[in-house]
């Protein structure tokens, strides 16, 4: 018996435990084909899993006159389907300009911490997003030329844990084309973002020029292996986390807001595992990390192994990493 576009998102939220009864969803909906596609499949599932859902929608106000128009299709898809949406204006050009950073960087900031904040005040622990196999491909593709290690290659998670809320990607085990394909088949509407068609973002310029020059010259099936790649290192990746978060505990105590490893016992680590214990404590203290770059990771290095006691290493969000004679001190200076 054939397996339907239905089958293959319900096999993937089974295997990933993405849905259990009676969840409070929200669904970032940006009027795109694959947020139409996501909305329309958990509102399918609505009755099977009792869920309660809520779209979110952000207007980054990148195209003016257009971004209005997607706002007010989410609104009549909240209409049809019969349920809440809560949107919001954010002028992610001038955030961009003011932070010193890209506008997609700033958008996928500012998108999450919405959808965060917004779940927040809802009492909803579940947040999904609309993201596919292309994707992950696309994801995977950035991070290899930004430099990465294993986590970064494993591209995004299925499930993932941020600030006590649940990100879910339903539709990350399906090709852009199985989407665009029950689109078609369902004949749901959705809106076209014209941005997607510059290669001015780094994202678009590996859609539309990287991956197809990789699908003719080297691997018609690239978005594949580079998908499967990605879900097998999760799998190590995941492993080594929670053995690392063990070490963590073994090795280090947090005294008035302070994180002290013992640098002893930090040495004896296998190399392998020093960098991710560090990892688990800048997460303790700081909550993620962004803005830490390769550079700051050799300077860790190199303060742990080379420079005298008492000396410091000053990273971003006002952390800093102290030496004393036996720890390794992480703390968070207040602004």
């Amino acid at each position: 018996m054939p397996t339907t576009f239905l089958d293959k998102i319900k096999a993937t939220i089974k295997k990933h435990n993405m849905l259990q009864k009676h969840d409070r969803i929200l669904v970032g909906v940006s009027g795109g084909p694959d947020s139409v596609t996501l909305l329309h499949i958990l509102c399918e599932l609505r009755k099977e899993y009792s869920l309660n859902i809520t779209i979110a929608h952000l207007d980054h106000k990148f195209r003016g006159d257009e971004s209005e128009g997607d706002r007010r299709f989410c609104e009549g898809l909240a209409k049809k389907y019969n349920i809440e949406i809560v949107w919001e204006e954010i002028d992610v050009p001038k955030i961009s300009k003011e932070k010193g950073l890209s506008p997609e960087e700033t958008a996928r900031f500012e998108r999450y911490d919405f959808f965060k904040r917004i779940a927040l005040e809802k009492g909803i622990d579940k947040i999904a997003v609309g993201h596919t196999r292309d994707d992950q491909a696309e994801t995977v593709l950035m991070r290899i030329m930004r430099g990465t290690g294993m986590k970064g290659l494993g591209g995004m998670s299925p499930v993932k844990e941020i600030s006590g809320n649940k990100i879910i990607r339903p539709l990350i085990e399906v090709s852009r084309k199985d989407v665009e394909d029950f689109i078609s088949e369902s004949g749901l509407k959705f809106r076209t973002d014209s941005s997607n068609e510059k290669a001015i973002f780094t994202r678009n310029k590996i859609r539309m020029e990287l991956i197809p020059l990789l699908e003719k010259d080297f691997n018609p099936n690239i978005k594949e292996v580079l998908g499967n790649m990605a879900e097998n290192l999760q799998i190590e990746n995941d492993f080594l986390s929670r053995y690392a978060k063990r070490k963590f505990k073994s090795v280090s105590k947090i005294r008035q807001g302070q994180i002290l490893i013992d640098s002893k016992k930090f040495k004896k680590l296998p190399e392998a595992l020093r960098k991710r214990v560090l990892r688990v404590g800048l997460e303790e203290l700081k909550g993620d990390l962004r803005r830490l770059t390769y550079q700051h990771w050799k300077e860790m290095e190199e303060l742990i192994d080379a420079r005298p006691v008492n000396s410091i290493v000053d990273l971003p969000a006002g952390i800093s990493i102290i030496k004393d004679r036996a720890n390794i001190i992480l703390k968070l200076i207040k602004s």
